[in-house]
């Protein structure tokens, strides 16, 4: 999964909805479906910290990451975790509930003394009633063997916010990271003279 990245069109943009992440990406990976472009990987995210996922995750035309990863309710990486914040959003598809979306920020260091970064993901998850057409009396039922597994998979969007002023910007200059950003405000203090 993921291969096609280099064999997109001239001009390609990536600016997909969050029901056309559930219903396009995520429930055909989950179904053991093709789709097209197959751009989005799959990674590891206890492996993996957002500040490395140049290169492993798909980058979008908003400056968003998108990758698919297991399931899980420990979200623990290398330096740190993501933790949950705010309400669950139900994703829709015409008149049907499709999914779930979840807002997760990342913190480095360990829960509960964790320091809160830039770094926000949107983690998308199938509901039951989308996995088995509809039908709760499925959910009780055993998988048989060589049945793809809908509930092991999410999608999720990863974005570092800066500031304010970055997340009205549109594109024109060149970005800077929130580090670049401190750095070139320690230059700054060269200027200031000290007294004596």
């Amino acid at each position: 999964m993921g291969e096609g990245a280099a064999d997109l069109p001239p001009g390609f943009r990536f600016f997909p909805s969050d029901e056309e992440l559930v219903v396009h990406f995520l429930y055909r990976k989950t179904a053991l479906l093709p789709f097209h472009p197959d751009i989005i990987p799959t990674l590891d995210l206890h492996r993996c910290d957002p500040w490395n996922f140049h290169g492993k995750a798909f980058q979008g035309g908003n400056r968003s990451w998108y990758f698919f990863t297991s399931r899980s309710e420990d979200r623990a990486s290398v330096s740190g975790y993501w933790h949950p914040v705010g309400t669950e959003e139900v994703v829709t598809s015409g008149n049907k509930d499709v999914g779930v979306k979840t807002t997760l920020k990342y913190y480095t260091g360990q829960p509960p003394d964790g320091i809160r970064t830039n770094w926000l993901m949107h983690e998308y998850r199938l509901l039951d009633a989308t996995v088995h057409g509809g039908s709760s009396t499925c959910s009780g039922t055993r998988r048989k063997r060589g049945q793809p597994e809908f509930n092991k998979w999410v999608i999720c969007r990863v974005q570092e916010y800066c500031s304010q002023a970055s997340a009205h910007d549109d594109g024109g200059g060149t970005e800077l990271s929130c580090l670049d950003e401190v750095f070139l405000s320690l230059d700054d203090l060269d200027e200031v003279s000290l007294p004596n």
